[in-house]
Order: C-alpha cells, then sequence, then structure tokens
C-alpha cells in the first residue's frame, strides 16, 4: 500500500525538457537624437555585458512570440493556434555594454519593447 503514492511522486518529478534559447528583451528601436529607425530593432541579451560577449551571438537567429485574436493554423500544425512569430537575425554590436540591433522580416510592434525576445543558439559559426 505505501508503494502506489511513491510511484505518483516519481511521476510528478518528471523534468521538462531544457530551453534551446537565450532570453532577451527587445529595448527600442536603432535611433538618433531625432530620428527613429524602426527597421533595426536593439536587443538586450541576458548575461552579456560586454561588446566582445556579443560576438558569439552575431548571425543568431531571434524570435518575438506573441498572442493574437483570432486563431490560425500554421504549416506543419493541425490544429489552429493564438501563437504567431516574427523573426530575426542579430546583425552587430549597438555600443559597448553589449547590446545588439537586430533585424526583424516585419518590424516588431512598438507594444512589444520591454518584453521577452527568445535568442535561438543557431546557426552555429563554431
Amino acid at each position: 500500500m505505501a508503494e502506489a503514492p511513491t510511484t505518483a511522486v516519481k511521476a510528478a518529478r518528471v523534468k521538462k525538457p531544457g530551453r534551446l534559447y537565450v532570453k532577451g528583451v527587445f529595448t527600442g528601436f536603432k535611433r538618433g537624437l531625432r530620428n527613429q529607425h524602426e527597421n533595426t530593432a536593439l536587443l538586450r541579451i541576458e548575461g552579456v555585458t560586454n561588446k566582445t560577449e556579443t560576438d558569439f551571438y552575431l548571425g543568431k537567429r531571434c524570435c518575438y512570440v506573441y498572442k493574437a485574436k483570432n486563431k490560425t493554423a500554421c504549416p506543419g500544425h493541425e490544429k489552429p493556434s493564438h501563437l504567431r512569430v516574427i523573426w530575426g537575425k542579430i546583425t552587430r554590436p549597438h555600443g559597448n555594454s553589449g547590446a545588439v540591433r537586430a533585424k526583424f522580416h516585419k518590424n516588431l510592434p512598438p507594444k512589444a519593447m520591454g518584453r521577452r525576445i527568445r535568442v535561438m543558439l543557431y546557426p552555429s559559426r563554431i
């Protein structure tokens, strides 16, 4: 009788697979004093604090995942979903404090400022 609860506890402790991306934040668009360029996004990557550490992330894919009102079917999935994705690529460092510039296929909406960006660990340059 005592064995039944232990098997239930073991089943509850199934470890989730690890994430295959690094967390980042969309901090704003590239800009000067008066002009803003919406075609280039500035990202802050978690754990990157200087320009030399950004070198690993150059060329990596990044994505902004968000939820929309209507469900749409995506290729490769049976069920329609509320989730949408805007894909982009990290192009170069920005400044000396570890920020990077990224170009997305469609410009990110201003609503995304301060929100999570996933920086994928591919393609590899090693």
